[in-house]
This record gives structure tokens, sequence and C-alpha cells, in this order.
């Protein structure tokens, strides 16, 4: 499984921006127990979800550490992200 991952750590009111470079892509914030579930192919939660147009902006429902994990969905193609936390 290819995919991008970002660890970032977010205030209350911060915001996940995240330009896709090349195309649409998953975009999907989870927390730490979600991402090892991703990894290991068993279900998960996460935010986000299939982004057409960039920027992706999404605002999780507490700060703290947060994994963003942008992939293709196991679709061919390759896929750029710049992950920015934009502080409100």
């Amino acid at each position: 499984m290819n995919f991008l991952h970002y660890a970032v750590t977010i205030g209350p009111d911060d915001v996940v921006r995240v330009d896709l470079r090349g195309s649409a892509a998953n975009v999907l914030v989870m927390d730490d127990l979600n991402f090892q579930s991703f990894k290991l192919g068993q279900p998960y939660r996460y935010y986000g979800g299939h982004f057409t147009r960039s920027p992706a902006i999404i605002r999780p429902p507490s700060g703290g550490p947060w994994n963003v994990v942008v992939n293709l969905g196991g679709f061919a193609g390759t896929v750029n992200a710049v992950v920015q936390v934009v502080h409100a």
C-alpha cells in the first residue's frame, strides 16, 4: 500500500490544509490508533475523504497529535502533497 504520511500537532481551533499536487486523492486525518489499523489493513475511522480539488481543509474534532495520510485508494498514479497546520 502506497501512501504519504505526515504527523502534525494541532491546536483546538486549527485546521489541516493539504494542497494536492498532481491528481485527486484521498486525504485522511486520523489518530494514532486508527493510523495503526490503517497500516494493518484493518477497519479504521478518519476525517476527510476523497478530494478532487485542492486545497483540502479538514478540522479534526480536537487538538493534539494527528496523522495525515494521502493516497490514491489503490488506483495507479502518483500524488504529491503539501501539508500545513493553519492556526485560527
